[in-house]
């Protein structure tokens, strides 16, 4: 069983190299990503994604040492209309991605402006984009995101050796409430059925990597449920993302997950199981696929991304199952070369 970090530690020695005692999990970002060093191999984002009964919507600020990127998409659940946009910065200048979970992020220029400020309370994010999608629409979103007084939230370094780490929060299920304008359409998100989940990562990373994600938030029996649950990447290391959040609450997952799905058809359904035990039994019913793929002189990468549903149980540290029914989240099959 992994090791669970209760106090503030620091991601690097002074050489740049991973801090022993960072490895572990926590139910709070408690890291400082003081991560330097290792030209073109640091990686690091902040990745916001909320949904409401009708909308998905979702903003990434990352820099990958060479160049800062920024997408932005969003789909209609009721009619599946889907946009995104995606905005290159070579060498990424003007983009400065802090060490610390809550500290505010921004990027400005003449085709976009994004920004996740931090309030104390939560992260207010912001998004303007001239020119946006197929059709060339204006993009605007105001919305903000709340984490609860006492909320816990998933954090892990993983060491796959001493240069090569990284460390993420995976904070989903929290309120959100706010305002999305994309082109002649406008949608609201309300605190009682919306929800944010954020992606924060920080590391060095090899140039070849591939990974599963797959997380979901919202109400299920009467209770405020998120998911996280990762694959591949984190295969060997003795670490996992894999973790349930019950009313604000982290039951963490040391098992790995099985992932079974047909790359041939990532549209049929997708299961997720527990490796030696009945403790998350979850079908993925997907209902939109999206599909990045960048290919750039340095940058490969393919991201099938599956937006849907998901049902079945997750146990939690008391031995009591929660049933999970129709959860709205994702499920993704990501290669990388970057």
């Amino acid at each position: 069983m992994a090791k669970e970090i209760v106090m503030p530690v620091s991601l690097c020695n002074e050489r740049g190299e991973l801090a022993n005692d960072s490895v572990g999990w926590s139910r709070h970002p408690l890291v400082r990503c003081n991560v330097k060093g290792n030209l073109l191999r640091k990686k690091k984002w902040n990745y916001w994604c909320v949904t409401g009964p009708e909308l998905l919507f979702s903003a990434t600020i990352s820099h990958l040492d060479y160049a800062a990127v920024m997408f932005v998409y969003v789909l209609d659940l009721k009619t599946k209309q889907f946009a995104e946009e995606t905005w290159l910065i070579p060498l990424g200048v003007g983009c400065h991605m802090p060490e610390d979970v809550a500290s505010t992020v921004s990027v400005s220029g003449k085709k976009a402006s994004l920004k996740f400020e931090e309030t104390g309370d939560g992260t207010r994010i912001t998004v303007s984009w001239k020119d946006f999608g197929r059709a060339g629409d204006r993009f605007e979103a105001d919305v903000r995101v709340m984490r609860p007084e006492g909320y816990e939230s998933l954090n892990v370094v993983v060491p796959w050796s001493r240069d090569r780490f990284q460390f993420t929060s995976k904070q989903p299920a929290l309120p959100a409430s706010g305002n999305v304008a994309w082109g002649n359409r406008a949608y609201t998100f309300s605190v009682s059925d919306s929800y944010g989940c954020l992606d924060f990562g920080r590391g060095i990373w090899p140039y070849q990597s591939t990974w599963n994600w797959a997380a979901a938030s919202g109400s299920s029996e009467g209770r405020l449920i998120g998911l996280n649950f990762g694959g591949q990447w984190t295969d060997g290391t003795g670490q996992n993302e894999n973790g349930v959040l019950v009313n604000g609450r982290l039951h963490k997952q040391h098992e790995n997950i099985i992932w079974t799905y047909d790359q041939a058809d990532y549209m049929r359904p997708w299961t997720l199981r527990t490796e030696q035990s009945d403790r998350v039994a979850l079908t993925f019913t997907p209902l939109f696929e999206r599909v990045a793929a960048t290919r750039a002189i340095i940058i490969q990468s393919e991201v099938h991304q599956m937006i849907g549903h998901f049902d079945g149980h997750v146990e939690l540290d008391d031995g009591e199952r929660a049933a999970i029914n129709g959860l709205l989240g994702w499920a993704e099959d990501h290669s990388a070369r970057w």
